[in-house]
């Protein structure tokens, strides 16, 4: 036989091996609804990015399931990775997006904690996140040397560790000396957002594009009514052209290279941006199957176009890479680790 014939051969032969893993997964999918568990309130940017992504997914998946999205907010969405981790089964039934940052959690080992990051089945990212910190105007903070030099600190919102309204705060307490008082226990962003305009608190920190893309934070700024002291980027974004970044402020301040190095283990919790989970377990070739879906929607012009109406910004990373980034961000030194508790652990 020769080599053409041998090709050939070998060619069917994978068909054939292929097809009814195929067929079983499409059989097993048809008829079937997918739960996408968001860990915020409806309206939040995370809610907003996971009911556009969940009204595409299915379309790209053998079957065409449906696809249903529960809310469960609450601890920075760690009451939904618990349930993804914990409670759903892992049958490619139920995804759940959740907020980027919750590993420093783990990190610091907080007891209600029951996941292991590194774990979790990993099917992708809409994007990565930078953050902001913004200020009401009509506050006596300023500036960072307002701040400072103030005999009560500002009142930041936050809704619970390992999420940026958290970490944010305390990068700039212990990079740039700074006394910030964080209100925790808010549910979501539009409880924090009425906390802001009824003087409750003062300030908060959040993603650049939630931002830049929705309201109140729209009209909010067309009317003066908060000022952005910060942003978290290597490089200002080009439409805060005038707001420093934490890099700018840290050689300002000479902060040493200590401080530097855990604001650079932090921050990078923005490269996982808003993933995409299944509880762990999950079949390999089920797996496979969400990740390549959750790519073809992100390449699908239908999605696309819903993200421009929403005025969001896609940046993809797919699951192969994200479970990389994700088991890599758990991998701290001793060191490092400690460094975070006395930060984060306030």
């Amino acid at each position: 036989m020769d080599r053409i014939a041998i090709s050939v051969v070998l060619f069917v032969a994978s068909l054939i091996a292929w097809c009814p893993v195929s067929r079983a997964q499409s059989n097993f999918y048809q008829g079937k609804t997918i739960k996408t568990v968001v860990g915020y309130l409806a309206g939040d940017g995370f809610d907003i990015w996971a009911r556009i992504v969940s009204a595409h997914l299915g379309k790209h998946l053998p079957g065409h399931p449906e696809f249903i999205v529960q809310n469960m907010p609450g601890a920075s969405s760690r009451i939904a990775a618990n349930y993804i981790y914990r409670v759903a089964k892992p049958d490619g039934l139920t995804i759940g997006a959740i907020g980027g940052s919750l590993y420093l959690d783990q990190l610091q080992g907080r007891k209600e904690v029951q996941f292991d990051w590194s774990k979790f089945a990993w099917l992708g990212s809409t994007d990565r996140i930078e953050w902001l910190f913004y200020m009401r105007s009509d506050s006596p903070y300023k500036t960072f040397e307002d701040i400072r030099k103030a005999s009560e600190p500002p009142k930041c919102s936050t809704t619970g560790t390992g999420t940026s309204g958290h970490f944010v705060p305390r990068l700039l307490e212990e990079t740039l000396k700074l006394k910030i008082s964080l209100v925790a226990g808010y549910q979501g962003g539009s409880e924090q957002d009425l906390a802001l305009e009824r003087g409750e608190v003062q300030c908060r920190a959040l993603s650049v594009p939630t931002f830049l893309s929705r309201e109140p934070f729209l009209t909010w700024r067309k009317k003066g009514f908060v000022r952005i002291l910060l942003q978290t980027g290597q490089k200002r974004d080009p439409r805060l052209p005038d707001v420093p970044t934490i890099y700018e402020l840290m050689d300002e301040a000479k902060t040493p290279d200590s401080g530097r190095r855990l604001v650079s283990v932090i921050l990078a919790s923005g490269n996982l941006g808003r993933p995409y989970i299944a509880p762990p377990g999950l079949a390999p070739e089920r797996l496979k199957l969400l990740r390549d879906a959750f790519m073809k929607a992100m390449n699908d012009p239908e999605l696309q176009a819903d993200v421009k109406k929403n005025q969001l910004e896609l940046h993809p990373t797919n699951g192969e890479e994200l479970e990389k980034i994700a088991r890599d961000s758990v991998k701290q030194t001793p060191e490092i680790i400690e460094r975070m508790k006395k930060v984060l652990g306030k």
